[in-house]
C-alpha cells in the first residue's frame, strides 16, 4: 500500500472509530458529519473521499460499534476465574457501564434504531445488530461449563435450555442498562442494576466447591 493510500485507509479509520463512539452515546440521529470530521482533524469536503454518504457513515459505525462489544464482553466475564457468568454480570449491570456509555456496550443505545432500519447502506443496522445478537447468545451460552458439556454430549434439551437461559440473560442486561440510564433518580437506577444483577446471579444457582 502507498503511503497516500495508508493515510487514506488511517484517516477513514479514525473517522470510523470517532463515529462509532458518537453512536453509543447520541444514537444514530445525533451523528453529524461536520462533528466528526472537525474531530478527526479532518475537512468536511473529505468526507466523501471514504463514505459514500452519510447513511453509509452510519451503518458502518454502528456495524463497528456493535462487533467492538464481544471481546469486552469476553474480557470482563474472563476476569473472575471462578465464575464467568458472575465476573459478565457484574461488569454489564456495574455503574461504570452505565455512566460510560462512549465505550460501552451498542447494543443498548441501538436497539430502538435497528428496530426502524431502512437505510440502503452495505451493511444495514438490523443486519449488523441481529449478528452481534446472536454473538452474545453464543458467547453467554457458553459460559455455562454445563451448558458446554451437554452440548458435547448431544443432549439437545440441555442445549435448549442452555439457549433459551442466554436470550432471558442478554434481553435483562440490554433492559436494565437501558432503564438505568433512562430514569431521572439515581436511588432507583442503582436498584435496578443490582436487582438484576442478584436475580440473574440467583437463577443460575450456587457453583460446586473448587476442589
Amino acid at each position: 500500500m502507498g503511503h497516500s493510500q495508508a493515510e487514506k485507509a488511517a484517516s477513514r479509520e479514525r473517522v470510523l472509530r470517532i463515529a462509532a463512539r458518537k453512536v453509543r452515546t447520541d444514537g444514530v440521529g445525533g451523528l453529524g458529519v461536520a462533528d466528526v470530521m472537525k474531530e478527526a482533524g479532518l475537512t468536511h469536503g473529505g468526507f466523501y473521499k471514504h463514505f459514500a454518504s452519510r447513511d453509509d457513515l452510519v451503518t458502518q459505525a454502528a456495524a463497528a460499534a456493535l462487533t467492538e462489544g464481544s471481546a469486552k464482553m469476553e474480557r470482563a466475564a474472563r476476569k473472575n476465574e471462578r465464575d464467568a457468568r458472575a465476573g459478565l454480570l457484574d461488569a454489564y449491570l456495574s455503574e461504570q457501564h452505565r455512566d460510560t456509555p462512549a465505550t460501552g456496550c451498542a447494543l443498548v443505545p441501538l436497539g430502538a434504531a435497528a428496530g426502524r432500519d431502512g437505510t440502503d447502506g452495505d451493511v444495514h443496522l438490523k443486519d449488523a445488530y441481529e449478528r452481534q445478537v446472536r454473538a452474545y447468545l453464543d458467547l453467554i451460552a457458553g459460559l455455562d461449563e454445563n451448558a458446554e458439556n451437554a452440548e458435547n454430549a448431544g443432549d439437545a434439551e440441555d442445549a435448549e435450555d442452555a439457549r433459551a437461559e442466554a436470550v432471558l440473560t442478554l434481553s435483562a442486561l440490554v433492559g436494565a442498562v437501558l432503564m438505568s440510564r433512562a430514569v431521572a433518580d439515581g436511588d432507583l437506577s442503582d436498584e435496578i442494576l443490582e436487582t438484576v444483577n442478584r436475580r440473574l446471579k440467583h437463577r443460575a444457582g450456587p457453583r460446586p466447591a473448587q476442589a
